[in-house]
């Protein structure tokens, strides 16, 4: 088999071009979709985040120590919610409850669009990566064989 003919049927049967496969990562990139959160989704993931933090914590534990301490500790004609029941502070309490809820729920809700929307687009971009990975090596391995190629019609001079 001589060198003019391998190369027309290597070229014939090459892998894709560097240029073709920037055009299918064009078209790639162009087809992923990224979950663009609305305004509203933006103020239930803030919560969410803010809500779900030490800081939270801290500041609703010293709150409701400092609240309770009050008016289990302070003289009588002080105290504004008074012990055992706490009236107020329930009542206060579960109203911030009943609201943070619904609120962290879609905070989630909108944070798991994202999450999904990022996996899809990591799953588009990893198999065009493997494309092209799968392009380089049948490059490499068209050149190994046009190298061996040459060594041979050289060895044979």
């Amino acid at each position: 088999m001589s060198a003019s003919k391998s190369i027309s049927e290597l070229e014939a049967s090459s892998p894709l071009s560097i240029d073709e496969l920037k055009k299918k990562r064009r078209k790639l990139l162009k087809t992923v979709e990224i979950h663009k959160p609305t305004a509203l989704d933006r103020m239930a993931i803030w919560i969410t985040d803010h809500v779900g933090s030490i800081g939270f914590f801290i500041i609703i534990f010293f709150w409701t120590t400092g609240w309770l301490g009050w008016n289990i500790i302070a003289p009588k004609g002080m105290r504004f919610d008074p012990y055992p029941a706490f009236v107020l502070w329930l009542f206060i309490s579960n109203m911030i409850q009943l609201l943070l809820m619904p609120l962290i729920m879609i905070g989630q809700n909108v944070q798991a669009k994202e999450s999904v929307s990022r996996a899809d687009a990591d799953l588009k971009i990893n198999t065009q990566a493997e494309l092209e990975i799968e392009t380089i090596l049948l490059h490499l391995e068209t050149q190994n064989k046009l190298i061996l190629e040459i060594l041979k019609s050289m060895d044979k001079k």
